[in-house]
């Protein structure tokens, strides 16, 4: 199983306020443009993937909303603004949540009132993690074994510290090359260096 992470550090547990943020200063277009990369092939659907969006900008706890690619059943068109609309539909059912609750919202898809610290820890018990840094190891040059787990950000870097954490969970840096990508664009070149070595 391949698991990708995408903490989204301005994206807003609202989901109003989600949508109304698409193309404006918090980027929440990402979060659809990540999962479509990391699920979708032409004409299909990877059946080895897990998504989990954090998203951070809240009033009470962050939202963790996964997507298991083969439990879902229908995600009503292959676009930007349906899968958006999955992810707002997850966070209307977060509300009145307490913390590191869970609940269903639909097959293959659940909403947790967890944080990425929380998550990534949970993780790291049966995945080999994996963070994006220019300075890594070059993806082509790394062997993976194993279920590979793979942290990626919005526009906002992973903070400092969060990258001491991630270290003693014995994280790996690596490497898509000199240029900073977007989250779906990395997602694109894993999925494709996996398929090939894996």
């Amino acid at each position: 199983m391949r698991a990708f992470v995408l903490r989204a550090r301005s994206a807003p547990t609202n989901s109003q306020l989600l949508l109304e943020s698409v193309g404006q200063e918090a980027h929440t277009e990402i979060l659809a443009h990540t999962l479509m990369n990391a699920i979708f092939v032409a004409q299909s659907h990877r059946d080895d993937v897990v998504v989990h969006l954090v998203l951070e900008s809240t009033q009470d706890f962050s939202r963790t909303i996964s997507f298991t690619s083969s439990e879902i059943t229908n995600v009503g068109g292959f676009h930007e603004q349906a899968l958006l609309t999955k992810i707002a539909r997850a966070l209307d059912l977060s509300q009145g949540m307490s913390k590191e609750q869970e609940r269903k919202v639909e097959p293959g898809i659940t909403v947790r009132t967890m944080s990425f610290e929380k998550l990534v820890q949970e993780l790291a018990e049966d995945y080999q993690l994996f963070m994006m840094d220019k300075k890594g190891t070059n993806i082509r040059e790394q062997e993976f074994e194993g279920n590979p787990c793979f942290l990626l950000t919005d526009h906002i870097p992973m903070p400092k510290k969060s990258f001491n954490s991630l270290k003693r969970l014995g994280a790996t840096k690596i490497s898509l090359g000199p240029k900073m990508l977007f989250a779906s664009q990395c997602v694109v070149l894993i999925h494709n260096e996996l398929d090939i070595n894996m």
